[in-house]
C-alpha cells in the first residue's frame, strides 16, 4: 500500500482549521492508502512516502524543501491557507520557496488563484472542503432571542474586536452573542472578558471541542465571520451546510465562499456596519431569508463525497503507475 504523509503545522491540540483539513483528508484516504498525519518531516522519521501533502506555505516550508531535496521524483501537494495567499506568498521567501517545491498547489476557493504568481498558476487546484449536514435547530415558539456565533480562535487575523464592538453597537436587546475560540493573543482575551463584563448579551465561551462549536452553530440564527484574510474557512461551510445565514467581512476569501451576488458581507473593520447588519437580519425576515437561499445555493459545493472524490482523483492521479516506495 502505498504511503501519504500529511504535514500539518497544527494538530489536534490545536482545534484549528488547518488539523480539521488534515484530519478530513486522510479520512478520505486511508481505504485506498497508508496515511499518516505529522507536524514535521525529515529523512531520517520513519518510513519515507511516496507522496507528501503539506498544508501552509510558511509553517511547512523547511520540510518541504527537505523532501524535495531528498526525494525530488516524489509528488508533492502544497494546501494554501489565508495568510499564505494573502500575506505570506507575497513577501516571505521561505513561503516563495514552497510553491516552488510543489508540484500541486492547492486551493480551497476559486478566488485565491488570482493570488498566485503567474508562473505557478498553472499548478493549482481548487478543492472545496467540505462538512457534512447538521440541521439546524430552530428556536422554541415565541422565542424573542436572535443568536449570532462567531466562532475562530481569538488572533488578529479573524478581527475578533469587530464583533464584539458590533455586539456593543447593535441596539436590540434581544440580540444574542455567543464566541467561540480560544485566546492565542492574550490581549484579544481580556478584550473578550471586558466585553462580556460590559454587556451581558455577549458570552465569550473560550476554545470548545469541534463537535460542541458546530452545534452552538447548529443553534445559531446566524454566524459571523469577521477575518481579515481567509483562504477558504471552513466555518462559513458548517454555516452553509447547517442552514445558518453568514455575515461575512467583504474580503477575497470570503466572496470566494459565498459568491460574489452575496448580500451578507459588510466592509472589513467596520463594527458599525455589521451592527446595522446584524439589525436588519433581526428585523427583516424577506432579507434573512434572501441571506438563506443564497447560502443553500452553495450548499451543493461543500459536500463531503464531493471534496473526497476530489482529494482522491488527486493523489491516485499523482500516484499511478508509481509503485510503493518508489522514491
Amino acid at each position: 500500500m502505498q504511503r501519504v504523509t500529511i504535514v500539518s503545522p497544527a494538530m489536534a491540540e490545536a482545534n484549528n482549521g488547518n488539523w480539521q483539513t488534515a484530519m478530513r483528508w486522510a479520512r478520505f484516504l486511508t481505504p485506498r492508502y497508508d496515511v499518516n498525519i505529522a507536524a514535521s518531516w525529515t529523512p531520517v522519521t520513519g518510513a519515507t512516502p511516496d507522496l507528501m501533502i503539506a498544508l501552509h506555505a510558511r509553517r511547512s516550508a523547511a520540510v518541504l524543501a527537505a523532501f524535495a531535496e531528498d526525494h525530488p521524483d516524489s509528488p508533492r501537494v502544497l494546501v494554501l491557507t489565508g495568510t499564505d495567499l494573502y500575506r505570506d506568498i507575497h513577501d516571505d521567501p521561505a513561503a516563495q520557496a514552497s510553491l516552488a517545491h510543489a508540484d500541486i498547489l492547492v486551493l480551497l476557493q476559486e478566488a485565491g488563484v488570482a493570488m498566485l504568481p503567474p508562473e505557478h498558476r498553472s499548478k493549482a487546484r481548487v478543492i472545496w472542503q467540505s462538512a457534512p449536514s447538521l440541521p439546524h435547530v430552530a428556536p422554541p415558539p415565541g422565542a424573542r432571542e436572535f443568536t449570532f456565533s462567531m466562532i475562530g480562535h481569538l488572533r488578529p487575523e479573524k478581527d475578533p474586536l469587530t464583533f464584539m464592538r458590533a455586539a456593543q453597537l447593535a441596539a436590540n436587546p434581544d440580540a444574542r452573542f455567543i464566541h467561540i475560540g480560544g485566546a492565542l493573543d492574550p490581549q484579544l482575551g481580556t478584550a473578550a472578558e471586558a466585553t462580556a463584563a460590559a454587556d451581558p448579551r455577549y458570552q465569550w465561551m473560550g476554545n470548545l471541542a469541534h463537535d460542541a462549536a458546530r452545534m452552538a452553530l447548529s443553534c445559531s440564527d446566524a454566524m459571523v465571520i469577521a477575518s481579515l484574510m481567509e483562504g477558504g474557512a471552513n466555518v462559513i461551510i458548517e454555516a452553509v451546510t447547517s442552514g445558518v445565514p453568514v455575515l461575512a467581512s467583504d474580503i477575497d476569501g470570503n466572496r470566494g465562499m459565498l459568491g460574489s451576488g452575496y448580500e451578507g458581507y459588510f466592509p472589513v473593520g467596520d463594527a458599525p456596519a455589521l451592527a446595522a447588519l446584524m439589525e436588519r437580519c433581526m428585523l427583516d425576515p424577506p432579507f434573512r431569508e434572501r441571506l438563506h437561499a443564497q447560502c443553500a445555493a452553495r450548499a451543493a459545493l461543500f459536500a463531503p463525497e464531493a471534496e473526497q472524490a476530489a482529494v482522491l482523483d488527486l493523489v491516485d492521479n499523482l500516484l499511478i503507475a508509481r509503485p510503493a516506495g518508489a522514491n
